[in-house]
């Protein structure tokens, strides 16, 4: 079974602006772009091969469309 867990993020205007465009630019939902841009940085920052609180061969992927080829 799936686990999520729900937040309420508080965005300045501007940044919910941007990010609205670039999902809609990906054809994303604005939930599936905010999970694509948080797993495409923690990649980048290599956060979760070192993270002592993520077991990165047995944890589950994101949820949501993580890539922009149409579905």
């Amino acid at each position: 079974m799936d686990h999520e867990v729900r937040i309420t993020l508080r965005l300045p205007t501007d940044l919910h602006k941007h990010l609205t465009a670039k999902a809609r630019a990906d054809r994303r939902s604005l939930n599936s772009e905010i999970l694509h841009l948080i797993d495409v940085g923690l990649r980048a920052s290599g956060a979760d091969a070192g993270s002592p609180d993520v077991d990165s061969a047995t944890s589950a992927p994101l949820r949501g469309k993580l890539d922009s080829s149409p579905a």
